[in-house]
């Protein structure tokens, strides 16, 4: 049985995809599933995120890993496809080829969108390009605050907008940069965490939309 592809795209820099795909991987891995990432976002930063986890956390669940882009994306997601459960995708910002490509392979496009009404009015043509394609597409806040006027605004203007929002959240936490410093998620790094929690939360969720 062929894998379920999430991509995480999002056409404005700087939403933190290269985060949740890290830390929804290792929450699945956590939860028994086998997962493989891919990068096609020439900033590479997922990549830098593999080459710690390589060489400096090596008991560290086996995730698959693969950098790769261009004419050979769809046969890589193919073949990562039938040895995996999950295969992610990070995304390159804009709306690049390979992103449109990414998303129209997907089972579950996720659009990680920080408290700001700006970046929710950003994910526009990203959320338009998935339902284009007639694929399962939802917004995911990142980097959340315990409060303030910039979230209720920015829940305000996902409701008017009518997009699609996950009930999970990942928060403003140091224990995600610390993970991913370390080359893992806050899932193995601190599993008791509030971190950790908010992680399982999006892997949960996840695998509810897409099964």
């Amino acid at each position: 049985m062929a894998a379920d592809i999430i991509a995480i795209a999002q056409q404005k820099g700087g939403a933190g995809k290269t985060t949740v795909a890290a830390q929804l991987a290792t929450a699945l891995v956590a939860e028994g599933a086998t997962v493989a990432l891919v990068d096609i976002d020439p900033q590479g930063s997922l990549t830098e995120w593999m080459r710690v986890r390589e060489h400096q956390a090596r008991d560290a669940a086996e995730i698959r890993f693969s950098m790769i882009g261009g004419w050979r994306l769809d046969a890589e997601l193919g073949r990562l496809s039938r040895d995996h459960d999950i295969v992610i995708v990070d995304s390159a910002p804009h709306a690049e080829s390979d992103s449109r490509n990414a998303i129209r392979a997907a089972s579950l496009v996720i659009v990680p969108v920080q408290p700001s009404p700006l970046d929710v009015w950003a994910s526009k043509v990203t959320v338009e390009t998935a339902v284009a394609d007639g694929r399962r597409v939802t917004l995911l806040l990142n980097r959340v605050p315990p409060r303030g006027r910039n979230l209720d605004q920015t829940l305000a203007t996902i409701a008017r907008d009518g997009y699609p929002a996950m009930t999970a959240r990942l928060g403003n936490r140091q224990a995600f940069v610390t993970s991913m410093a370390r080359g893992l998620g806050a899932a193995e790094s601190e599993p008791r965490s509030v971190a950790a929690d908010e992680a399982r939360a999006l892997a949960h969720e996840a695998l509810k939309m897409i099964r």
